[in-house]
């Protein structure tokens, strides 16, 4: 079975107990990320889980689009409007090309940094949508607003940054006022998602891993946790 098939079968499932216009929204959606599997241009993993946040914010009273231009180049997975007020949702599996297999944590917290960095500016409020056996690997500071945050190490995680992602290379300025609201943890398997606050996510799933980590000198050259 092919992805567009794939997606015509989460469709289904997904509009299993939805009112009419819910599920003829969510078709709608799903026939834009066909097409898109037809040319190549997402990925399967990607795709059901962009489709299971669509269908939650759906739910919440939200008109939800996928794969939406933000800017020249930068196009978001999920990006929702509710009461004026905009939502960017970013997918991220927690893959690792074969070119990092040496450097894998290293290589996550640039790409989930500069996500946050690069498209929070973008909304209102900005989540990020994992699956439950990836950890997002992010600093502390990035579960807390900018204006909580203790500011050392900024120039640490700014050269991680440059080093992975140039062109264009994120700024200080959006590394400083990044913000996340939501990590979104997708069951693929049961199609449900579990919304948690960033600083519920920090607790659950995050500080004493952090903590563990830091005995290994993990994140490399940076200040230890207090």
């Amino acid at each position: 079975m092919g992805l567009a098939e794939d997606i015509s079968e989460i469709i289904a499932r997904l509009s299993s107990g939805l009112e009419p216009p819910l599920s003829s929204r969510l078709e709608i959606l799903g026939a834009k990320l066909k097409e898109l599997a037809l040319r190549r241009m997402v990925s399967s993993n990607h795709t059901v889980m962009e489709l299971v946040v669509a269908k939650h914010l759906l739910g919440r009273g939200y008109e939800v689009e996928v794969e939406y231009e933000l800017a020249p180049n930068l196009v978001c997975d999920v990006f929702a409007t509710r009461n004026s007020k905009t939502m960017i949702v970013e997918v991220e599996t927690g893959f690792v090309p074969p070119e990092n297999s040496t450097d894998p944590m290293a290589y996550r917290m640039a790409r989930e940094l500069s996500k946050v960095a690069r498209y929070s500016k973008y909304s209102d409020e900005f989540a990020m949508a994992i699956p439950p056996f990836h950890i997002l690997q992010l600093p502390y500071m990035l579960f807390f607003p900018p204006e909580e945050r203790d500011r050392w190490g900024i120039k640490y995680f700014k050269n991680l940054i440059d080093s992975y992602y140039s062109k264009p290379p994120v700024d200080f300025d959006e590394l400083i006022t990044a913000k996340l609201h939501y990590v979104y943890v997708v069951l693929v398997d049961n199609l449900q998602l579990i919304e948690l606050t960033a600083r519920e996510y920090y607790s659950f799933f995050v500080e004493k891993p952090a903590s563990l980590l830091w005995r290994t000198g993990w994140p490399l050259s940076t200040p230890p946790l207090e």
